[in-house]
């Protein structure tokens, strides 16, 4: 899990108000947090509604919209002055030719580790080049930044317990309500995705009311940032298949570890993007490529082919569009659509597939 992009234009509406500031924008997340783990709880009366197609539709979208991302730390991320430059593609490629290499020559349960690998390597190719002088791959100022800062160790303080305590304000709670249906939707269709590519079954409820109950009561818990289940580990699931609670359990481990000791987590933020998108690229593809795998459950008619259509051409080209194609409305609803195609893909093909006429064999 992590903060997602998705609430930063209700967030940053909320929070420039001048009666609500960062106490409202807190107070509106505590809210929207309990809002989404109910609807996650209550998912056995709304989960009939999320037809084949739809869930199809929701990963493909996912995996589109996590292409770029894929490609732009590849390139050492847009906006640094060397984005695209000969050293940032060169050390992708290697780490992607490794993580290929290693998927094949790898045998039994090690071929699961091809991303591990890769991540190695690449780091190690980038110390290299900084080594020997070649391209700054690496910067480990943020690390003497970190400890001088707040020193080795350090506890979080929750919201609850500082001065900033939380502002209620409906408004603000129906200003962000939608986006938390937003991510809910993500987190559906994320869950649904690890289901179908990596224990090869359709989803259950428990687990839909699980990971969206922990996707939302997380938020009103610690009072932190909107909280959402990464896709990007989707990918990294569906390839390996390794699923198992432990492996998650260590993984959620090391990130305790480095939240109470913040060198560590610097140390980890001084991972060269180029070797994530290395080792990302065929992660995020994989997540489109399940969700194209489970648009076989559907049947292929004249009905399915308006949904996919449409949905695509909606949601996708929302996000592609020059202007602000919602400017009659407030700026909420252009942040949320505009920038976000699962939001639209996920909208559009549950409408659709809600009203439009089934074929007579399938009713």
């Amino acid at each position: 899990m992590g903060v997602s992009f998705t609430f930063l234009g209700s967030l940053l509406v909320i929070s420039t108000n001048p009666d609500l500031g960062y106490e409202g924008m807190v107070g509106a997340i505590i809210m929207g947090g309990i809002f989404e783990g109910i609807v996650g709880l209550s998912a056995k009366y709304w989960r009939r509604f999320l037809t084949p197609v739809v869930s199809a539709c929701v990963v493909i979208a996912i995996g589109l919209s996590l292409l770029s991302v894929g490609m732009d730390s590849w390139g050492g991320v847009s906006g640094v002055e060397d984005f695209g430059a000969w050293y940032h593609l060169f050390v992708g490629t290697f780490t992607l030719i490794v993580c290929l290499v290693s998927r094949y020559l790898l045998k039994g349960v090690y071929k699961n580790l091809n991303i591990l690998v890769g991540l190695v390597l690449g780091y190690l190719m980038a110390t290299v080049f900084i080594v020997s002088g070649i391209a700054p791959m690496l910067d480990f100022s943020s690390v003497s930044q970190t400890i001088s800062q707040v020193g080795y160790f350090s506890l979080p303080t929750l919201v609850f317990f500082t001065e900033h305590k939380p502002i209620f304000d409906i408004g603000a709670f129906f200003t962000i309500a939608i986006v938390f249906l937003v991510s809910a939707a993500e987190t559906t269709g994320a869950t649904t995705a690890v289901c179908t590519g990596a224990l090869h079954r359709d989803i259950k409820v428990e687990e839909l009311q699980g990971s969206l109950a922990v996707d939302g009561f997380s938020n009103s818990i610690f009072g932190c940032l909107p909280l959402t289940s990464f896709s990007q580990n989707v990918g990294l699931v569906t390839m390996t298949g390794v699923i198992n609670r432990f492996t998650i359990c260590i993984g959620a481990l090391i990130l305790i570890l480095a939240s109470l000791f913040p060198p560590l987590g610097a140390f980890f933020n001084s991972i060269p993007q180029s070797v994530l998108g290395g080792c990302t690229v065929m992660m995020f593809g994989s997540i489109m490529y399940e969700g194209i795998k489970m648009l076989k459950d559907c049947v292929f008619d004249d009905r399915t082919m308006i949904i996919v259509s449409l949905s695509f051409c909606i949601g996708v080209g929302l996000t592609q569009t020059t202007g602000n194609f919602f400017s009659a409305f407030p700026q909420a609803v252009g942040d949320v659509f505009n920038g976000n195609a699962v939001a639209g893909v996920f909208i559009v093909s549950l409408l659709l597939s809600l009203f439009l006429p089934k074929e007579k064999n399938e009713k």
